[in-house]
């Protein structure tokens, strides 16, 4: 269980803060709420306490974790499908897998496609969620804001 206070992230919305945890009636029976103040803008969710796994809420990761996310920032090696579909589906997996590294690897592989070829207004999109996502984390990580995390993260994939 997570406490008041704790830095988690949201899978596809981004790292936020748990502000309180209440107990409210919205399905006809009490049940606790998580509710997290999402760092980019004044958005506020409410996930219920039972599904913190459904839905992945996670702890962000740790200072000595953000180097090795750098270096998955500057691999040049990742393979991506030719197919629009497939390669669509598979990094919208990993985005919605919560995981860092994951995110990581999909704002590499986009960002060095649409260098070479260009991307979809889709993948342009899912490039600039998975960017957010990524941003909101380190940055709170660092205790940076998002621009400063925007440099270091573009100095990685330049």
């Amino acid at each position: 269980m997570f406490n008041v206070g704790d830095r988690i992230v949201y899978p596809m919305h981004g790292a936020g803060v748990i502000v309180g945890i209440e107990q409210r009636n919205l399905s006809g029976t009490p049940e606790d709420y998580y509710i997290i103040k999402l760092t980019s803008g004044e958005m506020k969710v409410m996930i219920p306490v039972c599904n913190k796994d459904l839905v992945g809420l996670r702890e962000i990761i740790d200072k000595d974790e953000v180097s090795k996310v750098l270096t998955v920032l500057q691999n040049r090696d990742t393979e991506m499908s030719s197919n629009w579909n497939h390669r669509y589906r598979a990094n919208l997996e990993k985005i919605r897998s919560g995981s860092i590294y994951e995110v990581a690897e999909v704002v590499t592989g986009l960002s060095l496609r649409d260098r070479e070829k260009g991307l979809s207004t889709g993948e342009r999109k899912m490039l600039e969620n998975a960017k957010h996502i990524l941003f909101s984390e380190l940055a709170l990580v660092e205790d940076l804001d998002e621009e400063e995390v925007q440099s270091m993260v573009e100095g990685c994939l330049n």
